[in-house]
């Protein structure tokens, strides 16, 4: 699964490298900012296309939805925590995704995301214990600074507010994830699937509805596009937020080398 993610990008850069056309601002949320800990439940930057209810025509608008999709037929927003991760064998048959998937799919912009890896039980506690992975595209792989996660997000209506109320309708996310390849299956066996720059327009477009097309815009990180290096334990702690945290472990600390 995909459990934490760091998205450092500025307004501005996801503005430019995905041609946005709107950039949707609510007062409930803190303005964009770079993040090194994303968890679920938190708001993050997604990238949708909408039709226009004026013009009927489509926009492309920079989000901020929170992470972890609510159904729209969920009696409350109490499982948010529990889908931040739609897995994409089954995404197109779940209840929980089907829907989004043919009619409400986003990009997810981010730098990498988060793996621990269980090694095996200390000798001296016989707890096995966890190593926190950053993993993250190589660099000059593609022309796109970023990784662009495939992901799905959903409109949920709050019951108990009144429909003027600034948070009457809830938007979430989730991340498709498949089985990961090769070395960083190691890490663990899942990991987020990407979307290509070239694929970009069909993925965001509202009007494809095809769940066989719009399965072939999934795109499963080859091992030679991804990377892996053990950080500090620091990334479990969520109130943790700083750029030191996607830094190596100096000499690799006592972390197995994985990728090798």
């Amino acid at each position: 699964m995909c459990g934490r993610y760091a998205a450092s990008a500025s307004q501005d850069l996801l503005v430019e490298t995905f041609e946005v056309d709107e950039v949707v601002e609510l007062e409930s949320l803190p303005p964009l900012a770079p993040r090194y800990n994303i968890a679920p439940t938190d708001p993050v930057p997604a990238i949708v296309e909408r039709h226009d209810r004026v013009t009927g025509g489509v926009r492309r608008k920079l989000v901020r939805p929170r992470w972890g999709l609510v159904p729209s037929w969920a009696k409350d927003r109490s499982r948010a925590a529990s889908l931040i991760n739609a897995r994409s064998e089954t995404v197109d048959s779940k209840p929980s995704f089907r829907k989004a998937f043919t009619h409400r799919r986003c990009l997810l912009p981010a730098d990498g995301y988060y793996e621990w890896y269980t090694r095996p039980a200390d000798s001296g506690t016989g707890r096995p214990t966890k190593q926190p992975y950053w993993i993250h595209p190589v660099a000059g792989h593609d022309d796109v600074p970023l990784m662009v996660m495939a992901g799905l997000y959903e409109f949920w209506r709050d019951p108990a507010l009144p429909a003027e109320h600034p948070d009457a309708w809830l938007t979430t996310c989730t991340v498709i994830t498949t089985q990961a390849s090769d070395a960083l299956g190691r890490i663990h066996d899942r990991m987020p699937m990407q979307v290509r720059r070239r694929d970009w327009q069909d993925w965001l477009d509202p009007d494809l509805n095809d769940p066989l097309a719009v399965h072939d815009l999934l795109h499963a990180p080859a091992p030679d596009e991804m990377t892996a290096h053990p950080v500090s334990p620091l990334v479990g702690q969520v109130r943790n937020d700083s750029p030191n945290l996607v830094e190596p472990l100096p000499d690799g600390g006592d972390a197995p080398t994985l990728l090798a």
